[in-house]
């Protein structure tokens, strides 16, 4: 059920520890049974692929935003409490530590409501790249994640057809 009251705010972690606070964030709205105040926690990261000396590919995440995290929830005494007492999170973004919530610019910039998630684009389509390590390459979608928000893309490097995951925000229609 989606709280009208939640807003998303953005907290500072020390760096390193995003994975850890957010999976301690969740254990403790799980166990106190919060999903109604603490609805979401997110960090957003991309796939890129590596391309060694050797030609061999490696794929991982990246952090897009290093040392922070988002949070949406009704912000309250509780669960900024909860929030701010969670081991490895330094602060609340906000002048003095208060917390700020991100207008809806910033939402639909950062892509973290769920309306603006939502992917037009769909298996056969050509696409170009417009972030990570292969910006103006086009390619043919070959599958649509949903759940992950990625597709999946075959492009052209040299001679040889390469498949790269990339964000939907990464991308646009040719």
């Amino acid at each position: 059920m989606e709280n009208a009251n939640a807003k998303w705010y953005v907290i500072h972690t020390y760096s390193g520890y995003e994975n850890k606070v957010k999976t301690n964030i969740e254990k403790t709205v799980d166990n106190l049974e919060l999903h109604d105040k603490i609805l979401e926690v997110r960090l957003p990261e991309e796939d890129v692929v590596e391309v060694k000396e050797d030609g061999t590919q490696k794929e991982s995440k990246r952090k897009l935003f290093p040392g922070y995290l988002f949070v949406k929830m009704v912000m309250d005494s509780e669960t900024w409490y909860i929030v701010r007492n969670t081991r490895g999170v330094t602060s609340f973004v906000g002048p003095g530590s208060e917390p700020v919530e991100l207008s809806e610019e910033e939402i639909a910039n950062l892509s973290l409501d769920s309306a603006s998630n939502k992917v037009s684009i769909k298996v056969g389509d050509t696409v170009r790249i417009t972030e990570g390590l292969f910006p103006d390459y086009i390619g043919e979608v070959q599958s649509v994640d949903e759940e992950e928000q990625e597709i999946t893309v075959k492009i052209l490097m040299g001679s040889k057809e390469v498949s790269i995951r990339v964000p939907y925000t990464g991308v646009e229609l040719n």
